[in-house]
Parts: C-alpha cells; structure tokens; sequence
C-alpha cells in the first residue's frame, strides 16, 4: 500500500513511529494534522489510472479480463532473463508450468469453527453477570476469541466482569487474544505463546494448580510474547513469563514475577510491573509507557531510548501490587506488601516520553494550550 499513501500525500520521512509526521498522515497530533492535504479522490483516480494501464496490457496479450490471464504461464517472457550473464544456463521451465486447475477457489475450508472451545462460552453472552468453570487442554488454542468477537458484535461493550471464567488445565496458544471489556479468564494451570496477545480491555489471571508444589516465582507459567501489540485491559500471572513480554503493549497493564529477554521490547505505552528477574535487552526500543522492575540489574537493560529513576508514584505501584495479589495469591506480593518499600524497584521510563509527561503536566497546571506546549518539545 505504498503507492497509495504516496498518492495521499505521504513523502517517506520514515518517522511514522515518532508522531511527528510532517505531512499529517501517521500522527495523532492536531496541529500535524491540520496539514494533511490528501483527498479520497486522489486515491480513487490512482487506481483508476492503475485499472486502466492493466486493461491496456491485457488487451495487447489478447485478453478482454483477468480471469482469461490466469495460468497463461507460457505467455511469460523470461528471454531477458535467460540473455543476463548471471543467469546463464538457467532452466525456468519448471517455473512456467501451467498449472491445471481452476481460476478460482477449488473447495471451501473447514476451520472447524463448530468444534472450537469457545462455543461453550458463547451461551455465557447473555447481557447479565455470568460465571462458568471448564476444563481446557493446550490443543485448545485462541480461547476467549470468538466470545470477544460476538460480544462486541452484539453488545459493543459490557460492564467489568459481566462474564468471569475459571479454566483449568494448560490453554493452548493465544489464550485471551483480543479480549474485550466485561470477559475476565482465570486460568488455573499454565498457557502457551501469545497469551494476551491484541488485549483490548479484558482481563487475564493465571496462577498455577491448586495442587502444586512448586515455588510459582522461580517457575514458567506462560510462553513468550504475551500481551503482544495489547491495547488496554490487565493481566496478572502468579509466576515467570518467557521472551519478548509485553512487546508493542501500547495500553494494557500486566504484572508477572520474572521473565526472559526482550522484555517490553517496542512498548509504546500502558505499564509493566516485574517483581522479579529480567532477561537481557529489556526495554529496547520502549518509545512510551512505564516498567517497574523488583531490584533490576542495570546491566541487562537497553538503554538507548529509556531512563532508569526511582519510582515517583509508590502508591499507584502499591496498589498494582496488593491487586496481583488479590487475583493471583501471590507469595512474592504478598512478602512484599508486609513491609512495602518502593526503594527497591526502578522506574524505567522512555525520556522522551517523560519529558513530554512533564511539559504537559506544567502547561495544564499553567493553564496553556497542552498541544501547543506539546509541539514546542517536538520541534526543540
């Protein structure tokens, strides 16, 4: 889609990841905004200019449409190809097999929607507080998908935990993927890669079996790249997470008691609270959004773009901890709580997002325009 954003407007600064778009297309920011100068029309003639140059080179090959193209492999011309000094003594023919079917689909795919777990879940989405308790095995994968899906096809949006669910066993891959507000999955077990992934308001808890004998803090209990690209929602897991958690979070809050390298990798806003060991590389590429991190070591931490300062709101982080425990049962939390000190966990903070925190908060207690103060950081 390249050519079209072109024709938009777009002339490839290569900063759609800042907010500072010069042109207006990939930022939020009102004043940048007011510059984008595309019209749907332009698009609308660059496809029509894109139809017609296809009309005219199909009309020269001697076809009227596309479909009468389809699978003419031996109009193709690799003569140049062959010609290049490179290419000498290449056989493409294999390449330019024609193939005998049909142009268009040959059968119709079974996803075997009907036997997916969550069609236990949908009778839940009746509008009022429901409460339900089932048993789930790791060949279930994206529990909870189809149940966010239809609850905002049906209702757009529910109060916070309408629908509460306790699962036991090990959930398969995506477990909670793209959960919407009003779904609460409590898993009693362990889950798989993905968990969270897309979050869009609901809320995960995992904690290990009631039968357990294991130290939860010292052991895995989710695979990697959790909450990856989460908008908003929470999530709380009573035990290690494994690489990349949290990657592309740009909304949700989750806190876990450890996890592997790439922690918060690319994060662009929302908060993470680790009361436990990293992995290495934490934080790389972190543009916006806070960690937390119990006695963090300095030298595992990507420090191109973040800080590292003391923690300047205890309290928050206070409740964020006696929350975890709460809903997971937490033996590290709950260590913690009995003598909360703040002192030991490190606020990691992206400094340009800090400093745009700062330059907001001082023009909204001055009474200045916030954009406009905003605009004057990005141009400094």
């Amino acid at each position: 889609a390249t050519a079209p954003l072109i024709v938009a407007g777009c002339i490839m600064m290569r900063v759609c990841h800042l907010d500072t778009c010069p042109v207006g297309i990939a930022t939020q920011n009102p004043v940048l905004r007011e510059r984008f100068t595309g019209k749907p029309e332009f698009v609308e003639n660059f496809f029509l200019f894109l139809a017609e140059q296809v009309r005219v080179q199909l009309a020269a090959l001697g076809f009227s449409t596309l479909d009468e193209a389809i699978g003419r492999a031996d109009l193709l011309d690799v003569t140049t190809a062959n010609d290049h000094w490179k290419a000498h003594g290449l056989d493409l023919t294999p390449m330019l097999a024609t193939f005998d079917g049909g142009p268009r689909k040959l059968r119709d795919q079974d996803h075997r929607l009907d036997e997916a777990f969550d069609q236990r879940l949908l009778p839940l989405l009746t509008g009022s507080p429901e409460r339900a308790s089932f048993e789930v095995r790791n060949v279930h994968r994206s529990v909870g998908a189809m149940l966010g899906g239809e609850l905002v096809r049906r209702f757009g949006a529910l109060p916070d935990n309408t629908i509460d669910v306790t699962l036991h066993g090990t959930a398969g891959q995506s477990f909670g993927a793209f959960l919407p507000p009003g779904v609460t999955l409590r898993l009693w077990g362990d889950a798989n890669d993905y968990l969270g992934k897309g979050l869009s308001g609901g809320r995960l808890i995992v904690r290990p079996p009631e039968s357990s004998k294991f130290v939860a803090q010292d052991n895995i209990i989710a695979g990697n790249t959790l909450l990856y690209g989460a908008t908003g929602g929470e999530a709380f897991l009573r035990g290690r997470a494994g690489q990349r958690f949290a990657v592309r979070n740009s909304g949700a809050t989750a806190v876990v008691e450890g996890l592997g390298d790439h922690g918060c990798e690319y994060m662009t806003g929302g908060t993470v609270v680790v009361l436990g060991p990293t992995g290495r590389n934490f934080a790389a590429g972190m543009s916006g959004g806070t960690a937390y991190v119990l006695d963090l070591d300095p030298m595992l931490v990507n420090r191109e773009l973040v800080d590292l300062r003391p923690v300047s709101n205890p309290d928050s982080l206070r409740t964020l901890i006696q929350r975890h425990y709460e809903e997971t049962g937490s033996e590290v939390a709950a260590t913690l709580l009995t003598s909360f000190d703040s002192g030991r966990f490190t606020a990691v903070v992206p400094r340009d997002y800090q400093r745009v925190i700062e330059v907001m908060q001082k023009a909204h207690s001055e009474g200045r325009d916030v954009d406009a103060a905003v605009m004057e950081v990005a141009r400094a």
